[in-house]
């Protein structure tokens, strides 16, 4: 199975339709296999006077609200309807995360067929009892979570319908960015030996180094933050990829993943000329006369076009030969059979 690669626009369009179509092009050119949005109703997320995380402030700048934030961010029905229809056009699959219930209404209705748990979310019951029924492809993300919570989050989606075929669990860090000492990718590998089920990684590290060892490591799923331009206003661009840096990201994936291979150990086709050339035969190592024995003295191991392989040395020490040999000739079987 190919590995299934996000790139998450999140909240990158800073409210403009523009933009985000723009982040559609960057995500389909890297060759994403889907670029996703952030779907919330500001008022049904979040209670006036909370404040922003630490992260957001920082990283935008503003110190406000995150009522206040969230409300410059959302992208209405038409918005999303367009972007939809965009990302057909340019052959990219449409995904939003949604945020409360009424924004899972709004992207059900728009027939998205894959869906996005964010780490917030994970203990969110009446959430999660919601896109469970639907029993879509659904990827869960797990930051801030224990293996406990995590196991009451699946519990609860599989008893609310959801096939265990249709669920991914992403490890996560929800540090923007995450520092590498924080990232602690053999998390995701107990994920899978603990559910058995499809992992992957919602990476927040900066560069893109930690995707890249996680696909190596078994990831399924890899989503990652990406922007037009890291010195934008808003709470994710500094810790988001840039296209070049996506599409470099993306490039290597697929390359790790071809060279993860079968797992089978053979020869490959690349390699397989250069068997007869390096891999060392059994010669004469000094001039050998008709009837004498074989031995350590007389026989050597060389690289030769052909001739009895070195792996039978043993079976030809102690051997009379049956011909006079010159040194460096290569020993055939006739030679002593």
């Amino acid at each position: 199975m190919k590995v299934f690669i996000i790139a998450e626009a999140g909240v990158n369009h800073n409210g403009s339709l523009q933009t985000a179509k723009q982040l559609v092009d960057a995500a389909a050119k890297a060759g994403a296999n889907a670029v996703k949005f952030q779907t919330f109703k500001a008022e049904e997320l979040v209670t006036p006077g909370v404040l922003q995380a630490e992260y957001q402030t920082v990283n935008s700048g503003i110190e406000e609200s995150q009522l206040s934030m969230l409300k410059r961010l959302e992208l209405d029905l038409f918005s999303h309807r367009a972007l939809v229809a965009y990302c057909d056009q340019k052959k990219i699959e449409f995904m939003s995360t949604p945020f409360d219930l009424s924004s899972i209404d709004l992207l059900k209705n728009l027939g998205m067929r894959r869906w996005k748990i964010p780490s917030g979310e994970l203990l969110s019951v009446p959430y999660l009892r919601k896109i469970a029924a639907f029993n879509r492809s659904t990827i869960l993300s797990t930051g801030m979570g224990s293996i406990e919570e995590v196991e009451f989050s699946v519990k609860t989606l599989l008893d609310a319908g959801l096939a265990r075929k249709n669920l991914a669990i992403l490890h996560a860090n929800t540090a923007y960015p995450t520092p590498y000492s924080d990232v602690n990718l053999r998390a995701m590998q107990t994920l899978q030996d603990t559910f058995d089920l499809p992992v992957g990684l919602s990476d927040h590290s900066l560069g893109i180094e930690v995707p890249i060892a996680a696909v190596a490591m078994g990831a399924c799923v890899i989503e990652k933050h990406f922007t037009l331009d890291k010195t934008l206003p808003g709470p994710d661009h500094k810790a988001s990829l840039e296209p070049h840096e996506l599409k470099a990201m993306v490039t290597s994936i697929r390359n790790i993943e071809k060279a993860l291979g079968t797992g089978e150990k053979r020869p490959s086709v690349s390699e397989a000329m250069n068997i007869e050339i390096v891999r060392k035969r059994i010669v004469a190592a000094c001039e050998i006369q008709a009837n004498e024995r074989f031995s350590a003295d007389n026989l050597t191991i060389k690289r030769a076009s052909s001739g009895v392989d070195a792996r039978d040395w043993d079976a030809v020490i102690g051997q009379t030969a049956r011909r006079h040999l010159q040194p460096n000739q290569a020993l055939q079987e006739r030679d002593y059979a």
